[in-house]
Formats: structure tokens, sequence, C-alpha cells
């Protein structure tokens, strides 16, 4: 059973850095995309960035484009997500999600998830 934990979330001012971590767990990951997802109160979850365990291939929103980087560590089964220059809207709960051979923009497409941890940018 695959099992994702997120960690690394916090209280921070506008314009610093943050670090997200999401563990993976319980498959071997290899043709796997571990992708991160943001919802904050009121909105939907929405895409942020995704990446291709097998290759190093990545994707990103728009809104997050030359901010955030998405990066893996084989070795530690682990994908880490850097947050530069963080802006108030990036303010939101975030979650990392686990799809086969391919990757989607959608939640619903992900079967797999992590329970979230919360950002919250603010002066």
């Amino acid at each position: 059973q695959v099992q994702l934990v997120e960690a690394g979330g916090g209280l921070v001012q506008p314009g610093v850095s943050l670090r997200l971590s999401c563990a993976a767990s319980g498959s071997t990951f290899y043709n796997w995309f571990i992708t991160w997802f943001r919802q904050a109160p009121g909105k939907e979850r929405e895409f942020v960035a995704t990446i291709s365990w097998t290759r190093g291939s990545t994707y990103y929103a728009d809104s997050v484009k030359g901010r955030f980087a998405i990066s893996r560590d084989n070795a530690k089964n682990t994908v880490y997500l850097q947050m530069n220059s963080l802006r108030s809207e990036d303010t939101a709960s975030y979650y990392c999600a686990a799809r086969y051979l391919t990757y989607s923009t959608g939640a619903p497409q992900y079967k797999y998830w992590g329970q979230g941890t919360q950002v919250t940018v603010s002066s």
C-alpha cells in the first residue's frame, strides 16, 4: 500500500523560503509521478508541480514557475518542494499525491494522498 507523508510546513513571512518533503513508501515508485497540490480555504485543490520518479522530468503550474522547484532523492524515497519568494497567495495546505505511469493536473485522478502540511505566508 502506497503511503505518503508530508512535512515542512509552517508560518513564514513573505519573501522567505520553505522546503516541504514528501516521504513515500509501499512501492519502488519506478514509473510513478509524485505531484504536489495545494488547497486554500474555500478553493479547489490545485496542481503545483510534479516529478517523474524514473526520469526526473518536472512540470510546474504557471503560478509557481521560477519560484518553486521539485526534486527527488531516490535513496531516501523522498520528494521535495523548495518554495522561494513566498507570497501571501501561496498560503494553503500542501499535499503530495502519487500516480502510476502518467501525471495529471487534476486532483481526482490521484488515488494516493498524504495528509497535508499547512503553509501560511503572512507578515
